[in-house]
């Protein structure tokens, strides 16, 4: 994942991996679900903006929202769709 958003230096993969799991530890605490893939992956474009805007390739970040963005409603219309063909009993 880290090399195909930004150029992580060991560093800069610790950063990552920490403010990941500080903001997972808040959201537990808080009682908030929250995605742990969707937690790394935003520290790991942070740590590599925080270079330099450029240094992280913004192409593939906006694939992997997109992706994130029509997971529910795909999931959804296929859950349904699969209600609906199969018997209920």
């Amino acid at each position: 994942m880290g090399m195909r958003l930004t150029k992580l230096r060991p560093a800069g993969g610790f950063c990552a991996e920490a403010a990941g799991a500080v903001m997972l530890i808040g959201t537990a605490v808080g009682g908030i679900p929250v995605s742990t893939t969707h937690t790394i992956t935003g520290s790991i474009m942070g740590v590599g903006a925080s270079r330099r805007l450029s240094a992280v390739r913004w192409g593939v970040a906006g694939r992997i929202v997109w992706a994130w963005i029509l997971t529910t409603p795909l999931s959804a219309t296929l859950a349904a769709a699969t209600w609906l063909i199969l018997p209920h009993g």
